[in-house]
């Protein structure tokens, strides 16, 4: 399996990132419901994001009280491939042709969680203007120090089960 890397779109002309091994990130069947669910509560036992428990990957969060940020076990981009980088084209005609549409190259990155709390399951609207400012100090924090390594450093936010 190739590992992440962007491709050529020769229609558009426009490159696209493509992570292959995230479809290996686990998912437990959420379907997000329209109407707003009812709350589980302050502390989950089989939620991964919850402090003192297990991770995806096994690893356990400490047992934190505020913001907490860790590397992301399904990352969309990884800092070093233990995979094989670009996929390569298959041979299906003339090489010229493959060469031509289908064009890849490796991509590296460093993809973070986190988490704005250890009640995460409010919201940032949700939480006090300490807190807030907290998750704001921590996200500028990463920035800078992702921004010693990499060239473009993205913030978002995902919110609900299925993410």
């Amino acid at each position: 399996m190739a590992g992440p890397h962007r491709r050529f779109n020769a229609l558009s002309g426009e490159w696209v990132f493509v992570s292959p091994q995230r479809t290996e990130r686990p998912w437990q069947g959420a379907v997000e419901a329209a109407a707003t669910p009812a709350r589980a509560g302050s502390y989950d036992p089989d939620c991964y994001l919850c402090p003192g428990n297990s991770r995806a990957d096994g690893a356990r969060n400490p047992p934190y009280t505020s913001t907490y940020v860790f590397d992301n076990d399904f990352p969309a981009f990884l800092p070093v491939s233990g995979r094989a980088d670009a996929p390569q084209p298959r041979d299906r005609g003339s090489p010229q042709v493959s060469a031509a549409l289908f064009r890849a190259q490796a991509q590296r990155g460093v993809c973070r969680v986190l988490c704005f709390s250890a009640r995460h399951d409010q919201s940032l609207a949700e939480l006090s203007v300490a807190e807030i400012r907290a998750v704001v100090e921590l996200w500028a924090e990463q920035v800078e120090e992702l921004s010693r390594a990499w060239r473009c450093v993205q913030v978002f936010e995902n919110k609900g089960a299925s993410m």
